[in-house]
């Protein structure tokens, strides 16, 4: 689980830093603190990881196009 909140620092690092970082995390990191939001992304990669062991299956990361689409 540390090694997860560890990669989830080191993704937040270049999300606070680059512009076409990944909406979901620029706006946790506009509402919450650093570490907090480490811990939601660790969290989100768990469940991710949690599913592919289940189901075996390939990780296709989702289109961010699609996801904006869908919201508006």
């Amino acid at each position: 689980r540390s090694l997860l909140v560890v990669g989830a620092t080191a993704v937040l690092r270049v999300v606070r830093n680059d512009a076409w970082a990944r909406p979901w995390l620029k706006a946790l990191l506009a509402r919450r603190p650093f570490k907090v939001a480490a811990v939601a992304q660790a969290n989100k990669t768990a469940r991710i990881i949690c599913a592919l062991l289940n189901k075996v299956g390939i990780y296709r990361r989702p289109d961010p196009l699609a996801a904006t689409a869908v919201t508006q």
